[in-house]
């Protein structure tokens, strides 16, 4: 038998959540049934709330959970009732691509995380009596309970803020790892990041602590190039400057060591590109529409350039995630500058928030507690 839980439930494509009772199956071999603290609204669920995903709903959505385990299923062994814990994506850790310790990557990735369901097909939750998508990244996070898989959970202190540290799960892991795990960023080197969101300013602190000589921070917005500047950007530029490529790789003297597109627009993929110097590397962070092509000059190819694509910004979430936690606690992974608290029931006026760029990481608060 399923317990009732509370979950913010999506009904049709680009519809208002709807918070009400669901039921939630018992955990299964491998599972965890967390009791939700937080969770943060990423970009991901918006676009999947669009119909990106082309799955039938309702679903529940929700991919940066933190809480508490409160039940586990047979096999689980590193968990226990009462751990705290910071969900990220799901990985087998068993394929190819996972034992190469790319799980990013891995060859099951799709059905464990976007399909919205377990990888073999099945859904945690009921609603009104049937079963609904409720695996998003095997987590499904915007409820007060939640079942994920042992795989995907991230054992921190019992004294962690969990509220904060939600975010790391997805966006912050993205755009930090993106520099310290993908670029592996030195001392000295240049980074150019176009898009002041939570995935770029991310990598902006993350630049900071790996030694950047020069951050340049590109973006719409006068508040968050500001804001940018505070984290460690040591140059901003807004988006519609003109002849802004020309100014940048007279900045950097020939371009840059680095770049990150974290919008998702072809153009602006091309604009980050133009600013790579020779044997630099430009990454593709942000999530692009269906379809979505860009066109590069090969002859920019031949001088050594390369255009990658990164997800999960190529970290393990069970040695990052500890490290980004590290950090906090230093003082050097400030996140709770991006953050904006919001009780659940408050949902769609986050959602709202973020999508009108009010909100960088709005982060949902489901019980204000931690105790099973």
């Amino acid at each position: 038998m399923g317990i009732p839980v509370r979950a913010a439930v999506l009904q049709v494509v680009n519809g208002p959540f709807a918070i009400d009772e669901v039921e939630l199956e018992p955990p299964r071999t491998g599972e965890l049934r967390v009791r939700v603290t937080a969770s943060g609204i990423c970009h991901t669920d918006l676009t999947y709330r669009a119909g990106a995903g082309r799955f039938p709903f309702p679903a529940v959505l929700g991919h940066e959970g933190a809480g508490v385990v409160e039940a586990v299923g047979e096999g689980v062994t590193d968990f226990v009732p009462g751990d705290a814990v910071v969900l990220s994506y799901f990985s087998c850790r068993a394929c190819g691509t996972c034992t190469r310790r790319h799980p990013a990557y891995c060859e099951h990735g799709y059905a464990g995380n976007f399909s919205g369901a377990r990888p073999d097909g099945s859904f945690p939750m009921r609603w009104q009596g049937e079963p609904i998508r409720s695996s998003f990244f095997h987590q499904s996070s915007f409820a007060t309970h939640m079942l994920a898989h042992q795989h995907n959970a991230v054992k921190v202190d019992a004294s962690a803020p969990l509220e904060l540290l939600a975010p790391l799960g997805c966006g912050f892991q993205t755009g930090a790892g993106a520099v310290l795990e993908a670029f592996r960023l030195e001392d000295g080197q240049q980074l150019a990041v176009y898009g002041a969101g939570a995935v770029g300013l991310a990598a902006i602190m993350a630049a900071r602590v790996a030694g950047a000589a020069r951050i340049i921070a590109v973006d719409l917005s006068a508040e968050r190039l500001e804001l940018a500047r505070e984290l460690g950007a040591t140059d901003t530029f807004l988006a519609d400057e003109p002849e802004l490529t020309k100014t940048i790789l007279k900045r950097t003297r020939g371009g840059v060591d680095f770049a990150l597109e974290c919008v998702g627009l072809p153009q602006v993929l091309r604009q980050a590109f133009d600013v790579t110097r020779p044997l630099g590397t430009c990454a593709l962070l942000g999530l692009p529409g269906r379809g979505a092509e860009v066109s590069l000059p090969m002859s920019a190819l031949l001088s050594g350039k390369k255009l990658v694509g990164i997800l999960e910004g190529n970290a393990d979430p069970k040695t990052f995630i500890p490290r980004l936690v590290s950090l906090h606690a230093e003082g050097r992974f400030p996140i709770e500058k991006l953050s904006r608290p919001y009780a659940f029931e408050a949902i769609n006026d986050a959602v709202h928030d973020m999508e009108t760029r009010t909100a960088i990481k709005p982060v949902l608060h489901m019980h204000g507690g931690r105790t099973p």
